[in-house]
């Protein structure tokens, strides 16, 4: 996750590595996958802090959890 959070202070997007995909059929909800089972569904709330995107999650775990 701390690659995750390094990725949006940098404001450009993702890395590769972490595997970012909106979820089909679920307009404003994303997956994240960053390992072969780790995965977490989220949306972004309306930002608490100035400038600072906020992140609400779903669910976290391994694929079970989708």
């Amino acid at each position: 996750m701390q690659k995750f959070v390094a990725d949006l202070e940098r404001g450009q997007g993702c890395r590769k590595g972490l595997r970012v995909k909106g979820i089909r059929g679920a307009a404003g909800m994303f997956e994240l996958m960053w390992a072969d089972d780790g995965r977490a569904t989220f949306s972004y709330g309306e930002s608490l802090r100035d400038g600072e995107p906020h992140i609400v999650w779903h669910r976290v775990g391994t694929r079970d959890v989708l």
